[in-house]
């Protein structure tokens, strides 16, 4: 790659969002110490933005909800941010909330996101997870069964938009007798049916 074809890569890209890693990727370098350098070239410049440890952005424009995935990989959004977004509970959250490999809570850039542990084979099975915008989005259906995982009597203000068939497909990554429990309870009552 010649000299000014660094920058222009990383801008012709259609993430927001960079780590180190997917910057050495992008320009294919081997040499940690010559991405390092000249991302913080870039960044003195005003050419790319710092915004976390080993976290870049093209501008102050990027998408938040790419960062979420960003900041700890592999996660991706769930639980109160989909809820909310996909009408089953009514609550505003301002956090974003993903799933992760950790419990931790972070402040980038004046906003929260909040990182809520999940079993590792939950974590890196893809069943109801899209991937969108470079980002990884629960399903309305696998953030119903990431939040009951959680928190076992959350209460849910509207289900009747649920696909149960998608949900009892899930379900079984959980392998928690309790949660199948609970998601059977729930369905008799918002059907009147038994699974």
């Amino acid at each position: 790659m010649q000299k000014g074809q660094y920058l222009e890569t990383i801008l012709r890209s259609p993430k927001t969002v960079f780590t180190f890693k997917d910057v050495a990727l992008l320009w294919g370098e081997p040499s940690t110490q010559a991405v390092r350098v000249r991302l913080s070239y870039y960044v003195s410049r005003g050419k790319l933005y710092r915004i976390h440890r080993g976290v870049y952005t093209k501008d102050k424009h990027y998408h938040k909800l790419e960062l979420a995935t960003r900041l700890y990989a592999p996660s991706y959004v769930s639980f109160e941010t989909i809820l909310s977004h996909e009408g089953l509970i009514f609550q505003f959250y301002s956090p974003i909330f993903v799933a992760s490999y950790l419990t931790h809570e972070i402040e980038v850039d004046g906003q929260t996101y909040s990182f809520k542990k999940v079993k590792d084979s939950i974590l890196t099975n893809s069943s109801g997870v899209e991937n969108r915008e470079e980002s990884s989005f629960a399903t309305k259906e696998r953030a119903f069964l990431d939040t009951l995982y959680i928190h076992a009597d959350y209460h849910f203000d509207n289900l009747s938009s649920l696909d149960w068939n998608k949900v009892f497909d899930i379900l079984p990554i959980y392998r928690n007798q309790r949660m199948a429990g609970r998601v059977r309870k729930l369905y008799k009552l918002q059907t009147g049916n038994k699974p």
